[in-house]
């Protein structure tokens, strides 16, 4: 069984518009040929349940860096072991809550107050209008993006050096912090790769091995493009791609976004019939 385990933004979906179509075409294939692609995002529960209708994909998500996994309750036989039933979904929770992090932030964050700002503090002084302009979404988007369940993004809006520094104290204190495409995400000791490793163990338990691909373009994928069977890395035009070790089952995109996503799987699946 093959698994395709992708990033949402500058991955599958283009940076700037969000749209997927390069990529349209080559989704449907693969939902016809039973390949799931199963989204692994820093975006929240709401702005994935949103997505996958667009993207009419019914499959489990990773979202806000690794920090939970969704999956419906009639997808694999058996339910999970350690989740919690949500709604109409299971949900396998890796991290503490976002008043959590933003509590830490408030106690560790102080010398730094005038060098960053968060969702929260966005949507504070200028409502989900200003969180809209930021990042580009529209306001249902911005008011999906806000509802985050255990992470805090960042804009930085200082140097390097201090962005290391912050950084640093953060993580001294017990958070981690991941660089995306656009924001520094502040929240527990998850990331990607753990989070697909989990998944996947569901799948070879439930309905046997499993053969997987990870696709992404930035430094908060770089955990499940180094663990995955093979590894994708989508160019970007907004910055480097990210760094690995591995050298094998490697493949790099001439194009970006979803145009490059659907060159890279295309060239994945043929050579791996």
């Amino acid at each position: 069984m093959k698994l395709i385990f992708t990033d949402l933004d500058g991955s599958l979906l283009d940076h700037h518009s969000y749209s997927f179509s390069p990529a349209a075409a080559l989704l449907k294939e693969l939902e016809r040929q039973h390949i799931p692609v199963i989204p692994v995002t820093s975006k929240t529960c709401a702005e994935v349940l949103s997505l996958r209708d667009t993207l009419a994909n019914t499959h489990p998500f990773i979202v806000e860096n690794g920090a939970a996994i969704y999956l419906r309750k009639e997808y694999f036989p058996l339910a999970p072991q350690d989740c919690t039933k949500i709604g109409n979904y299971w949900c396998i929770r890796n991290s503490q809550p976002r008043s959590h992090w933003q509590a830490l932030l408030a106690k560790e964050g102080g010398p730094f107050a005038d060098e960053y700002q968060t969702f929260d503090s966005i949507c504070a002084n200028q409502g989900l209008e200003g969180l809209a302009a930021l990042t580009g979404l529209s306001i249902h988007q911005a008011t999906l993006a806000q509802q985050r369940e255990f992470s805090e993004p960042i804009q930085w809006l200082g140097t390097q050096e201090r962005k290391n520094q912050f950084i640093a104290q953060l993580t001294e204190a017990g958070a981690t912090l991941l660089q995306g495409g656009r924001f520094l995400t502040l929240g527990g000791n998850t990331d990607k790769g753990r989070a697909l490793l989990q998944l996947k163990a569901l799948y070879h338990q439930q309905l046997g091995v499993c053969q997987s691909l990870a696709i992404g373009d930035s430094g908060n994928d770089v955990s499940m493009l180094e663990i995955a069977d093979s590894a994708l890395i989508i160019k970007s035009q907004n910055h480097p791609a990210p760094r690995l070790q591995r050298t094998d089952n490697l493949y790099m995109s001439t194009a970006t976004g979803p145009q490059g996503w659907a060159e890279g799987v295309t060239a994945w699946l043929t050579n791996n019939p």
